[in-house]
């Protein structure tokens, strides 16, 4: 009976359909011979003179760049930017001292020293070097936990009455020891990782992550600045939940509050919010922007020197600014294990703030930056500028902001406003010495709108990728409550689970083709798209691997509709019923193999014209042969058993976007693959890389065929035993007839009748039909696997049919009794020959060894089990 074809869907493909190794054998690879660790070493330890002056002019790139400095065009600017930054400069260090928890006056130093390094070593022309508010605030941080005042209390009896004070002067001591050696630690720090080329560690702090923490910190530096506007007195807490004790303080002493600190705190905040708006806003007007931050404090200064408001209203002053310089000293190298995780983090902040910032100003000019010389740079600055007692340097925003916006061309306006803040550190220290430090304060506050409408970036950051947001708001919720330098850890680590999570639960989806073009979509995504009848092509979008095979498998079972396990159980379940009702005569199986109904005519099942073939009553095997019977699985059964119903006959995995397996992969892939054949469902991989072979996929793949004839030479005897065949034929010799399933459909190329999954009851083995001799032959699960891998994977002829890869008894190879004589003799001859060696050898030894009884009896037993 004709079986009409099912439809296709055609294309014209324009080239030849590769598999892999038939690509590979007519594109030669590239032979890439790794060079030898002794070739590496010798690359990397020569060096010629040349070599030598690059590497030195590298590591100083003012030599670069200073002999081309366009004197005449870019010194008026530089000197105009290099004075306005130093202005805001010399009061940023003031401010930010008190961040830091030393003395103001250590704030000038810290705004002074580290520029005159960075001149000669950075590669960023725009950035302002000095100290940023967030890092400055880890650094109290530290401060503050190794010297905070509880141990520098000393008893006083000025009224008559015993009471403690604390001893400022030596306070202040030790913290300008603790934040000079901290700084020249992370300067170590920073220093080994430049010349180690590590400057890549940077990557990991993700702009989402640094944005969180940011924010998180300068919310720190508003409570902590907030409490000098109102002049409350608290304590001074470090380590979890911190910030939450200081607020508590803040509001349970808030009747204490300072009203003339208050007063000029919350003026000075709008003067400077005001006007900062105003230069943002009109900045392509203003050539220059209004020096509020100068305007402010020397106001401030003149009214509260005036008013005497340290006499009458007893307002927070800066009081004592030393001038001059003081001389260079050792750090505390005692300190350093107390504080090597903090210079790690702090180190690792106050480089990233500085090379991002670098990288925005120099894309828009032109020009790159060298992260590794950057790290070199600013821990050549900290080493030096620790011994004259500064803390960490960095850049910060709005003095890098106003040093460009100026006409800032390169690090000469640097230079010059380095030497504006040593006037003031010479010349103009103790005028500033009735300033408020409210005003101070409030100075700061105003510098943190940026970092603080950070959080409007949230709903941008959910609606773009929701995972990034999520890092944002954890890292920013940790860093509050856990500190700045757990917070940055927790952030970090959660951000590379969050790359773990994303890679553990990928999305995989069925792809549709847009009508009229060769283009693949998402069906989820797109409507109008059309699915190729009875073929799902799934798509996944990331590396697969042990972590997300699990959900792979999954997200395949719900793209198809059905367990593959489930429904090969389910057949099993039906056949051995079908069996059950055979033997009971409930019903029989027609030479067409089709089950009917015993006491009915069949007539809906049988061709009404069935001519009998006359070699088939001639033939005495053939007429002893068992019938095979064919189930269609999509029909209605005659056993009350629920079997899925299986609408596709082949998947196409598209590995276009897989970029590695691994061992667990490759395993479960042809776990995956074996499960779906058996019930008829051919599965194809496209667009698989070269890569994928070094997992040794391919390998095990192509390799099969010549490792099937093999095993089949060593099992078939056992099988032929095992199955109740007798030698040489190729039928079952039974009374019993066995039922194989079978997808009556012919669009996988095989012709009908030409593919079975394996008999049931039989886990061990796999059946195919062959189309050629019309019998049955049988190979390992092993040797199933391979070949179908072969079929659909591996082969570079598509036509192969199982029937022609596994070895019939017609085949040249042994088969039948004389295979069987052979192997027995083989193994007769061969353990006789080494028991009768052994035994003349222990005969010979007499005297010297011999056998025990349990030697004999293992002689014996071993010649026991030997074929007769």
């Amino acid at each position: 009976m004709d079986i009409p074809s099912p439809a296709y869907n055609q294309y014209l493909v324009s080239r030849s359909v590769y598999s892999e190794p038939a690509f590979q054998d007519e594109n030669e690879k590239k032979v890439i011979v790794p060079k030898t660790f002794q070739e590496r070493l010798k690359n990397t330890c020569s060096c010629t003179s040349r070599q030598a002056y690059l590497k030195f002019k590298g590591y100083f790139p003012i030599l670069d760049w200073l002999p081309k400095y366009r004197w005449k065009e870019w010194f008026v600017h530089d000197l105009i930017s290099g004075v306005s930054t130093g202005l805001i400069g010399t009061l940023q260090g003031l401010a930010f001292a008190l961040l830091a928890a030393v003395p103001v006056g250590y704030g000038l130093y810290s705004s002074f020293f580290p520029i005159l390094t960075y001149f000669f070593l950075g590669t960023s022309k725009h950035i302002s070097v000095g100290p940023f508010p967030v890092v400055s605030l880890m650094v109290g941080t530290v401060v503050l936990s190794m010297a905070p005042d509880e141990k520098f209390l000393t008893a006083s009896n000025v009224t008559g009455l015993n009471s403690t004070v604390i001893d400022t002067v030596a306070r202040d001591a030790a913290r300008v020891v603790v934040s000079g050696t901290l700084s020249f630690l992370i300067g170590i720090i920073q220093l080994a990782m430049g010349v180690l080329q590590i400057g890549f560690i940077v990557r990991y702090l993700a702009d989402p992550l640094v944005g969180g923490f940011t924010t998180a910190a300068a919310f720190q530096v508003f409570i902590s600045q907030f409490k000098l506007i109102l002049n409350v007195p608290t304590k001074n807490y470090n380590g979890v939940l911190s910030i939450i004790y200081t607020i508590i303080d803040i509001f349970t002493n808030i009747a204490k509050t300072n009203i003339a600190d208050l007063i000029a705190g919350l003026l000075t905040l709008i003067v400077c919010s005001v006007v900062k708006e105003i230069n943002d806003r009109y900045k392509h007007i203003l050539r220059v922007p209004i020096p509020i931050e100068i305007i402010v404090t020397i106001v401030a200064t003149g009214i509260s020197y005036g008013a005497n408001l340290a006499g009458k209203y007893n307002a927070g002053i800066v009081k004592t600014i030393p001038s001059g310089f003081i001389p260079p000293m050792m750090p505390d190298i005692s300190l350093f294990s107390q504080m090597i995780g903090s210079a790690f983090s702090v180190g690792i902040v106050a480089y990233a703030v500085a090379v991002s910032v670098g990288k925005v100003y120099a894309t828009k000019h032109n020009y790159a930056i060298d992260g590794n010389q950057e790290f070199i740079a600013f821990g050549i600055c900290n080493l030096f500028s620790g011994a004259f007692s500064c803390f960490c340097a960095t850049t910060a925003l709005s003095r890098t902001a106003v040093q460009e916006s100026t006409g800032g061309k390169t690090q000469i306006a640097g230079i010059i406003s380095a030497f504006v803040v040593m006037i003031a550190i010479v010349a103009l220290g103790r005028l500033l010495e009735p300033l408020q430090k409210s005003v101070l304060a409030a100075i700061i506050i105003a510098n943190l709108k940026g970092m603080l409408w950070q959080v409007l970036d949230v709903p941008r950051l959910w609606k773009q990728n929701k995972w990034d947001s999520v890092i944002w708001v954890f890292t920013c919720a940790a860093s509050i409550l856990l500190g700045l330098d757990l917070g940055l850890l927790a952030g970090l680590v959660f951000g590379l689970l969050t790359v773990v999570l994303r890679v553990q639960f990928p999305s995989c989806g069925s792809l549709g083709n847009v009508p009229g073009t060769d283009i693949y979509k998402d069906i989820k995504k797109y409507e109008n798209l059309n699915e190729i009848d009875s073929v799902k092509i799934i798509r996944f979008t990331s590396g697969i691997f042990y972590g997300n095979i699990d959900g792979l498998k999954s997200g395949i079972r719900k793209i198809v509709g059905f367990d593959a396990i489930r429904v090969f159980n389910k057949r099993t379940k039906a056949l051995r019923k079908i069996h059950k009702l055979i033997k009971k005569g409930q019903l029989r199986a027609t030479k067409n193999g089709v089950i009917s109904d015993v006491g009915t005519d069949n007539e809906a099942y049988e061709p009404e014209d069935d001519p009998e073939d006359p070699e088939d009553t001639q033939n005495p095997e053939v007429q002893n042969k068992e019938v095979e019977v064919q189930v269609d699985w999509n029909s209605e059964l005659p056993v009350k058993v629920t079997v899925p119903k299986v609408s596709i006959h082949s998947i196409i995995f598209d590995f276009a976007q897989i970029t590695f397996l691994d061992v667990v992969a490759v395993r479960s892939l042809k776990v995956i693959y074996k499960e779906f054949k058996r019930i008829d469902v051919d599965v194809y991989i496209a667009a698989c890389e070269d890569m994928n072979a070094y997992s040794n996929f391919f390998t095990t793949i192509t390799n099969v065929k010549s490792k099937m004839r093999k095993v089949f030479n060593q099992q078939k005897g056992f099988l032929d035993r095992r199955r109740g065949r007798l030698p040489g034929r190729t039928s079952y010799q039974s009374n019993q007839v066995r039922f194989f399933p079978q997808i009556t459909q012919t669009s996988r190329g095989h012709g009908r009748g030409s593919y079975h999954s394996r008999p049931p009851c039989k886990p061990s083995s796999v059946t195919f039909y062959s189309s050629e001799s019309r019998g049955w032959q049988d190979c390992s699960l092993f040797t199933c696997m391979g070949t179908n891998f072969i079929r659909h994977m591996g082969s570079t002829d598509r036509t192969v049919l199982p029937s022609q890869i596994c070895v019939s008894p017609d085949s040249d190879y042994p088969s039948g009794p004389s295979r069987r004589l052979i192997q027995s003799m083989f193994v007769y001859l061969s353990v006789s020959a080494c028991l009768y060696i052994s035994f003349k050898l222990g005969i010979s030894c007499r005297g010297e060894c011999s056998w025990n009884q349990s030697d004999i009896a293992s002689k014996t037993s071993l010649t026991s089990l030997l074929p007769k």
